[in-house]
């Protein structure tokens, strides 16, 4: 655990049934009134974009513009796209209804305009930011899963050179969170297990990874215990309303977790399989994480012990001797893997994704050796380490 550290969640949350009404009142707090809504066009065909204006409309804020085409990867082009909209209709804020890719798609766009340019690719870097103009932001999370909602990270596909691109600075937190239950009910058994398993990822890495710290360390094992109990719920019924609200908050704390500590091996190679196999970010989580935490065990052995407390319950915690409560943390995380993959088709495998070649793990290593989540990941990790791990885990 660090010596020194720092945590910050300037982040308003929004939690509840009729969460959505309050959001006009939110951005006329922040001197906003033409909000430009940003979502995909599956959002937009089950009707929860709809749902979204017509809460807007009841607070008498109708949106400047609403744009329903951000791509599952969303990248470069698409933010500067939206930038030139949102310059074009006289907008003044930011609303994201969606999952990852929108948000991080208006994260981009924030920082485009905050820094009045026009390519996002000038403000690469990482936490080179200055605050620039405010941008009014709403983030609408309609998966449990990215935490992106209270993170300051933001990732960008830069397809021309195979990559996902990570922007960090505190300044592209929104200023609210709104979690609804409406906004996750239409999400489907399969992306609610990938995006629940990305939450729990988020909880354990940033519990263990070389940053993390006493506040970090409270928000990832609460998120933890709610994510365990209720993901399987989440799966077997969408309309479920208290599983997907505790999903929504496990999800949030999660990604305040990781934002204020980090992550690590998982999400550094889940990043490669991204961009160079174009693997889902949800199910290279849900394959990659037992491989990653079996690698890292002699490193966290206790810390993994400690974790079996939030992951299995007490009773399960008191009943394992100490030396065996590492390992057994593992087989609690593998067993409930298995359970989301019975109930979804999730992969457990890379060659069950149909996206990846063996031929291919000499480039994801390379690309994963290059992402920044490798630096504090607790051991450290080769090119031909790395490999070994995608050999593990490929059938």
């Amino acid at each position: 655990m660090s010596a020194y550290y720092e945590f910050k969640l300037p982040t308003k949350i929004l939690s509840g049934d009729g969460a959505l009404e309050h959001i006009p009142h939110e951005l006329e707090g922040l001197g906003a009134s033409r909000p430009l809504l940003l979502s995909d066009q599956g959002l937009e065909q089950v009707g929860t974009v709809k749902i979204v204006q017509e809460a807007l409309h009841q607070g008498g804020m109708d949106p400047a513009e609403t744009f329903c085409r951000i791509p599952p990867d969303s990248s470069i082009e698409v933010v500067n796209q939206v930038a030139a909209l949102f310059r074009g209709k006289g907008c003044d804020s930011l609303i994201a209804l969606g999952g990852g890719s929108v948000i991080d798609t208006a994260k981009g766009v924030g920082m485009v305009l905050a820094q009045a340019g026009s390519d996002l690719l000038d403000a690469a870097g990482c936490e080179v930011l200055p605050r620039g103009a405010h941008v009014p932001f709403v983030a609408i999370p309609t998966t449990a899963g990215t935490g992106s909602e209270a993170t300051l990270v933001a990732v960008v596909a830069d397809p021309a050179n195979r990559v996902k691109m990570e922007f960090l600075s505190y300044h592209l937190l929104p200023d609210a969170a709104v979690l609804d239950p409406r906004m996750t009910e239409t999400l489907p058994p399969r992306i609610t297990a990938a995006t629940g398993f990305d939450a729990l990822v988020h909880a354990i890495e940033a519990a263990t990874c070389l940053q993390r710290n006493p506040v970090s360390d409270a928000f990832a094992e609460k998120a933890m215990a709610q994510i365990v109990r209720a993901l399987p719920r989440a799966v077997q019924n969408g309309k479920d309303r208290k599983a997907r609200m505790v999903m929504a908050n496990g999800s949030l704390l999660a990604g305040a977790a990781f934002s204020n500590s980090m992550v690590g091996l998982v999400h550094a190679i889940g990043h490669a399989l991204g961009g160079v196999c174009h693997v889902a970010h949800g199910e290279a989580m849900t394959i990659l994480l037992p491989a990653v935490m079996k690698y890292n065990l002699e490193k966290c052995k206790e810390r993994y012990g400690e974790l079996l407390l939030p992951l299995a319950g007490p009773e399960v915690y008191a009943a394992t001797p100490a030396e065996l409560r590492a390992q057994k943390t593992i087989d609690t995380l593998v067993a409930l893997r298995q359970e989301l993959a019975d109930l979804t088709g999730l992969p457990t495998t890379l060659s069950q994704t149909g996206r990846v070649k063996p031929e291919q793990f000499d480039e994801v290593a390379s690309t994963a050796l290059n992402d920044g989540a490798i630096i504090v990941n607790p051991a450290e990790a080769n090119h031909e380490e790395i490999v070994g791990i995608l050999r593990e885990v490929w059938a």
